[in-house]
């Protein structure tokens, strides 16, 4: 039993250490290069030296981790997986009478810490990074643009509707407005005007150039006026928030903001529940991966670990690729996101289930 646990210990030693590693030695890469690309827009717009090292890039660490956790996760098996049995070591455990499956224990156990953690780090530490990190990036790097959209229609709560032909962030004006309120699928109060402007002071629309219409069966009452300011249940922020602050919510948040998405009518509404999912499916792809790096690199070839990290990175890239093209037919097509994000688990598991099967055992 002994032995067992020093097995175990070696393994785990050997993936997490690999691992770490691995992703310490790409990440001082990455941040080489995009300092190099960035430097010219911190200089020109005076980042301070303490906010680029404490605020955009210890920020951007984590994200970076958890973004590619899977991906350095298989690279770190098939490595040490492979120089273990090139020195013939998965042989000798193997010829102890320890079998294959009782090998996956410590791998799984150390894949299944990694997991946790990515899934802590995307639900909790990471969306508060990010917020700091991009925040930076608007003031420092990029700069920000003016929001504007045409024919916008959002519900704003249950039953009441607002459209508007067209808004302006930069003048903060909506076209062609229109408020209509409907009760059990009959309209009974309508409002229309000219223009809506948003009052960044009282923090309120002002209506202008304004009718209303109230029905009560076969009756109607109609109201003209020249101007009235009113409180309604959303602000500018509600359509102009960009795609790129999805990755500021906490769980709870993005909870939150999916009913609040799917009140609204949203047709952003697949990105938000692509996000919710991708957070626990891609931590999962930690143990899928981990599975298929132990079953194909355990065996001794001829070519060695080159061969195997070839076949890994192939594979990784395969997962990638794949990934990006479900999650893309759910946001732009009819694919549900939750399948979406799962497909590519499905296929990876399924295949990792054949190599465990056709493993040295």
């Amino acid at each position: 039993m002994s032995y067992i646990k020093k097995i175990d210990l070696y393994i785990i030693r050997k993936f997490l250490g690999t691992f770490f590693f691995a992703i310490t030695l790409i990440i001082l890469i990455v941040i080489i290069f995009d300092l190099s690309e960035k430097v010219d827009d911190f200089i020109e717009n005076q980042a301070p030296l303490r906010e680029i090292i404490f605020v955009y890039y210890v920020n951007f660490i984590p994200y970076f981790i958890n973004l590619f956790s899977p991906l350095f996760t298989f690279i770190a098996v098939i490595f040490f997986t492979s120089r273990m049995a090139l020195n013939t070591e998965i042989i000798a455990i193997l010829s102890s009478g320890i079998s294959f499956r009782r090998i996956l224990i410590p791998y799984l156990f150390s894949a299944l810490l990694l997991a946790l953690l990515s899934i802590y780090l995307s639900n909790v530490l990471i969306p508060r990074a990010n917020e700091a990190r991009l925040d930076f990036e608007n003031t420092y790097v990029r700069s920000k643009s003016s929001f504007s959209a045409n024919n916008l229609h959002m519900q704003i709560e249950p039953g009441v509707f607002v459209f508007m032909e067209s808004y302006s962030e930069r003048t903060n004006r909506a076209r062609n407005f229109t408020i209509e309120k409907i009760k059990d699928g009959e309209l009974y109060y309508k409002l229309s005007a000219n223009n809506a402007i948003w009052d960044t002071i009282k923090n309120q629309w002002r209506i202008q150039h304004y009718n209303i219409r109230k029905i009560d069966g076969i009756d109607e009452e109609l109201q003209f006026g020249h101007k009235i300011d009113t409180c309604l249940n959303f602000t500018p922020e509600n359509f102009t928030q960009s795609l790129r602050e999805i990755e500021t919510l906490n769980f709870r948040e993005l909870q939150a903001q999916i009913e609040l998405e799917k009140l609204k009518g949203s047709e952003y509404i697949k990105f938000y529940l692509v996000e919710k999912h991708r957070r626990v499916a891609v931590p999962f792809a930690t143990l899928v991966l981990t599975i298929i790096g132990v079953s194909l690199s355990g065996r001794k070839v001829r070519g060695g670990i080159g061969l195997h990290l070839g076949a890994g990175l192939t594979l990784s890239f395969a997962y990638i690729l794949f990934m990006q093209i479900s999650s893309t037919f759910a946001t732009s097509g009819n694919l549900s996101p939750l399948i979406a994000v799962w497909i590519p688990n499905i296929v990876f598991g399924a295949f990792g289930i054949y190599l465990y099967k056709t493993a040295p055992k």
